[in-house]
């Protein structure tokens, strides 16, 4: 598996939005930049593999040819969603314990929402559009 700029920069992000809420809310805590840091790379290696499955879930769906896979699918989608959340709660514990804390599932849910606009802000803002010139690397 091969580290791709567009990691790099959503590493960048999800660290930022994890620091503004480590800000604004003190429910959620980490001691220090480090364990800030590799909290953002734990939430980009789950959140990554959540949307991995979300797709795939999404596909199965859309090529059902009965209804009772379609439901299987929709429920397991169903399941997936929040119990990704609680899948971020216990990895961060099991991670790095009491210190680093992202509340609770309510402030968890908030956190990945925020992530997943600012990422999706980020890849619109860097997407490459018709007439306009690709901007220069810079070496």
């Amino acid at each position: 598996m091969r580290i791709r700029p567009i990691d790099l920069v959503d590493v960048l992000v999800y660290l930022v939005v994890l620091g503004v809420f480590i800000q604004l809310f003190p429910v959620v805590i980490s001691e220090n930049f480090l364990l800030a840091l590799l909290t953002a790379i734990l939430l980009k290696a789950v959140l990554e593999i959540v949307l991995w499955a979300k797709k795939n879930i999404v596909a199965r769906i859309r090529s059902a040819e009965t209804r009772w896979v379609r439901i299987v699918n929709a429920v397991t989608l169903v399941l997936l969603l929040p119990g990704s959340k609680f899948l971020v709660l216990e990895l961060v514990a099991l991670a790095f314990g009491d210190a680093v804390r992202l509340g609770g599932f309510f402030q968890v849910t908030a956190l990945i929402i925020v992530l997943m606009l600012a990422r999706g802000g980020i890849r619109w803002a860097f997407k490459r559009r018709p007439g306009k010139p690709e901007a220069p690397m810079i070496a």
